[in-house]
């Protein structure tokens, strides 16, 4: 499992993040807190306080997704 912490504190990165992870064929999770929210729901998305980074867990070891996603890494958790 990869584990970073993001920052998506726009509806514009909110919708970029939402369209890579996407089409991405594995489960993805956001946790803030006590709230785990599947990484694919754009709606769960928008339900976090997205004004500080987040820890997204992704369910795969190829660290491919990484490279599309440098753009909301803040840092390796």
């Amino acid at each position: 499992m990869i584990t970073v912490k993001i920052l998506i504190d726009s509806v514009d990165k909110v919708k970029e993040f939402s369209s890579i992870i996407s089409k991405e064929g594995v489960e993805c999770e956001l946790i803030e807190g006590v709230y785990i929210i599947d990484a694919k729901s754009i709606m769960g998305i928008f339900s976090m306080d997205l004004k500080e980074p987040i820890q997204l867990n992704i369910h795969s070891d190829n660290n491919e997704i990484l490279n599309k996603l440098k753009d909301f890494i803040v840092e390796e958790a």
